[in-house]
């Protein structure tokens, strides 16, 4: 699947919810949802007026297509995923969203050194973390408990990193993880819960998808 280039905004759009892909921004007059709260496209307006009867298979669709766009992923990637939590013990839905949970860019969106899970994906590609002391530019990298995130000592000289603890301290971290604001670090403690995952995702259509 080639990758979407297009305004994220119109994603938000077609989802009929925000899916906050514009982090702080989002939260703002300029969102583009909050003005046209539609789907897009040249029948998007009258559409919402029109009573459809949505299909099963539509709405495991739709479930699927969102939790791809909240975390950035391509379909051969999340397919992937699902391969991967299919042959994990415990409940398929649960064990693909810890794995969406785990992966490097959300973590550090998580500790709140990111506005956004784009933007977390920009900070890894560019150098700017290290996972247990060693650089890495994957965000798509999945941690386990135990495993601490920091920003490099190199990169803390620039201004972004110098701000980023005053900018980080209002922003919640879950339990499932620990931050230190004065070493720019964070350490994943466990693996996250069902109730500290965005409860806006639908984990058993997305298995009913591709259990077909």
């Amino acid at each position: 699947m080639a990758k979407y280039r297009g305004p994220v905004c119109k994603l938000c759009r077609r989802e009929g919810e925000k899916l906050f892909l514009k982090g702080s921004r989002c939260l703002t007059p300029k969102c583009a949802f909050d003005r046209r709260a539609y789907a897009p496209g040249q029948h998007g307006k009258s559409s919402q007026f029109r009573r459809k009867r949505e299909s099963d298979y539509n709405r495991q669709l739709r479930a699927k297509q969102k939790a791809r766009r909240i975390y950035s992923i391509y379909e051969r990637q999340f397919r992937r995923y699902y391969e991967v939590s299919l042959r994990r013990r415990g409940l398929t839905g649960l064990n693909l969203l810890q794995i969406l949970e785990s992966r490097l860019d959300n973590v550090i969106y998580r500790l709140g050194y990111a506005d956004s899970r784009s933007h977390a994906r920009l900070l890894v590609t560019h150098g700017h973390f290290a996972v247990n002391g060693r650089r890495t530019d994957v965000p798509s990298m999945l941690l386990s408990p135990g495993d601490v995130v920091s920003v490099r000592e190199g990169s803390q000289k620039r201004q972004y990193f110098k701000d980023l603890a005053a900018a980080a301290e209002d922003a919640t971290v879950l339990p499932w993880l620990s931050r230190d604001l004065k070493k720019l670090a964070g350490t994943v403690i466990r693996l996250p819960e069902r109730s500290e995952i965005d409860g806006n995702l639908q984990e058993q259509l997305i298995v009913e998808y591709y259990s077909r």
